[in-house]
């Protein structure tokens, strides 16, 4: 052998070494995997799929159309056979020829099969193009029921379509080309690395598997990131009040009181200093106070929405009110926050409570008739495990309404992720906004139940009413000033049915905006970044397409506008106050204490 040779023979035999060195990693990795997942709790396994009833019903409408329309059925078939054979021969012909080659067609575009190896490579297109064919049969098969419930033919289309996205070629390493080239230029290092990812998940979630989103590491709370300036002013079992220091030498006289959803955590609307609402409100000249709800755990278990009214929203305004010296307040509630706003504004009109002076709701729904994408989950089988996983813990468990959310964009907030951490061996970003995502708060097991019920399924606020605390809670006792936010392209609170609410409010004043892009991104919307733009129109008695069509669409933030329509409510320029008071002392600098912990600890 030449020397050239010898180094070759060498360097293959150091490569197969590491590599050999890394698999017997991945051996002993196998035994905490093995460990963690031994001490997973476990969770209904009503949550995991619908009952059997809907597929059986599925296939009963499928054969049922096939008796009565076999040439539908037969048409259908063939073309699915059709397409997959003249695949497999042009891929023969492709070889029989000695061209390794992909066809000159390499099929749709599609993010998941970005590598250009999908395009290029014969095997890896002939399974790209398969999929594709796959799973177009699978929706056409799914399109083609017609006499189903249109709510079941929903579920049965969702399902349908994490199927199809469960069995991406790309979820799986032996034919992800990605994974694989980079298994082999670290010699397997990047599998160790993502077992170890996939171990380090299981082990800090009690074995169930939750994809991290973000690098935890990269976030503190109050270092970097929720790191607004200010002191718990209140606290009590329900939440934390957080009044935040004033930048300018006047303040408006009617503070603002926000209430952010207890699902997630405040600092949504404080994540960096740039994209901050909090900071850019106070900037404005206002005095700003926002509610930190607890993480409840199983000893909240009897805690209903009533207490959450009572001991979160009518104290944290009794106790503004104390600290400030006014008597009405600026209330803003975001997402299910902003629900529930508008039914302590019904009781508070009917127990003669005239504290608040204007509501702004960010992204809130109050009509629940159309479920819109929750229309899977929110069915009798669903609702019923969730009952009993409520039952069985004391609380909701945040994993699960994050797997929830998560599936409803399943490759984006999934399968992507989850092939970056644990196929590619790369540690999750350092993303703000997903670290945030990531860091949820259970829901107690009373008030799930009474928000499942009595809003998502039966819509009884837009209805008969919703019974609490001795009152018919009803949206059309919404009385005061409001302004309503909500976003586009929400998947979750969707601007339709905020319209549609808003609608069926009692007030005189009301305005209504709609602002570009989704759920979280339409709202953190700092002018400064002139990134979405916003639409508006005064008449809110059309129906929500003639709405928007009549709309005038403006570049831009919907912060100053919003803030336009505030300040005509918050009255004179006083001087600024600084947090607290001789009978509310600062009980810890924020972001708090009940910020910072975690679900399930």
């Amino acid at each position: 052998m030449t020397t050239s040779q010898d180094d070759a023979a060498q360097l293959s035999g150091e490569h197969f070494e590491r590599l050999s060195e890394n698999l017997a990693k991945i051996e002993a990795l196998s035994q905490r995997l093995i460990d963690a997942m031994s001490r997973r709790k476990g969770h209904n396994p009503g949550l995991d799929a619908p009952s059997p009833e809907v597929f059986a019903k599925a296939a009963q409408a499928y054969w049922s159309e096939a008796v009565h329309n076999p040439a539908k059925l037969i048409e259908q078939q063939i073309a699915y056979w059709g397409k997959s054979v003249t695949h497999y021969v042009e891929a023969q012909q492709a070889l029989a020829k000695g061209r390794l080659q992909a066809p000159e067609d390499p099929g749709p575009s599609d993010r998941r099969f970005a590598n250009p190896l999908w395009d290029s490579h014969p095997y890896f297109n002939f399974i790209k193009q398969q999929y594709l064919i796959n799973a177009d049969a699978l929706r056409a098969a799914v399109e083609s029921i017609e006499d189903m419930d249109e709510a079941e033919k929903r579920r049965i289309r969702h399902f349908a379509q994490q199927i199809a996205d469960m069995m991406a070629p790309t979820n799986f390493l032996a034919t992800n080309p990605d994974a694989l080239e980079k298994a082999v230029a670290t010699d397997g290092q990047s599998l160790v690395d993502g077992l170890e990812n996939l171990v380090a998940d299981l082990e800090a979630n009690d074995g169930e598997l939750v994809v991290r989103l973000a690098d935890e590491s990269a976030f503190e709370l109050g270092r970097n990131i929720a790191t607004a300036p200010g002191e718990v002013v209140y606290r009590n079992r329900m939440m934390e009040l957080i009044q935040f220091e004033p930048t300018t030498d006047e303040v408006h006289e009617t503070p603002i009181v926000l209430f952010p959803p207890w699902i997630n955590k405040y600092y949504i609307l404080d994540l960096k200093e740039e994209n901050s609402l909090i900071r850019w409100i106070r900037d404005q000249g206002y005095t700003i106070f926002v509610v930190s709800w607890v993480n409840a755990d199983e000893n909240y278990a009897d805690v209903g929405m009533e207490h959450y009214i009572e001991e979160g929203y009518l104290t944290a305004i009794r106790e503004v009110k104390a600290i400030t010296g006014v008597t009405q307040v600026n209330a803003i509630g975001y997402c299910i926050a902003g629900t529930t706003l508008a039914m302590t504004l019904s009781l508070m009109k009917q127990t003669g409570d005239k504290s608040i002076k204007s509501a702004t709701f960010f992204t809130a729904l109050t009509d629940f008739a159309d479920q819109g994408e929750f229309t899977p989950f929110l069915q009798e089988d669903f609702v019923q495990a969730l009952e009993q996983e409520c039952a069985d813990r004391g609380v909701l468990p945040s994993y699960v309404m994050a797997r929830t959310f998560s599936y409803l964009r399943a490759n984006d907030l999934v399968y992507t992720p989850a092939i970056r951490s644990y196929m590619m061996g790369e540690t999750p970003p350092a993303f703000d906004l997903l670290y945030w995502n990531g860091d949820g708060s259970n829901l107690p097991a009373k008030m799930a139940r009474q928000y499942l019920r009595g809003l998502c399924v039966e819509n009884r606020f837009t209805t008969e009413g919703f019974d609490l605390m001795g009152h018919k809670l009803h949206v059309k006792d919404v009385n005061v000033p409001l302004i309503s936010i909500a976003c586009e392209t929400d998947h979750i609170a969707a601007w339709r049915d905020c319209y549609r609410g808003v609608q069926m409010m009692g007030s005189r004043s009301k305005a209504f905006i709609v602002s570009e892009s989704g759920h979280i991104a339409g709202i953190v919307n700092p002018p400064s970044k002139k990134k979405y733009g916003h639409y508006t129109n005064d008449d809110l008695k059309p129906a929500p397409a003639e709405w928007l069509e009549g709309a005038d669409f403006h570049e831009g933030s919907w912060w100053p506008r919003w803030e336009a329509w505030l300040r005509k409510r918050s009255g004179k320029m006083v001087e600024a106050r600084p947090p607290g008071d001789s009978a509310h002392p600062s009980l810890a600098p924020a972001p708090g204490t009940y910020v910072k912990v975690k679900a399930g600890t």
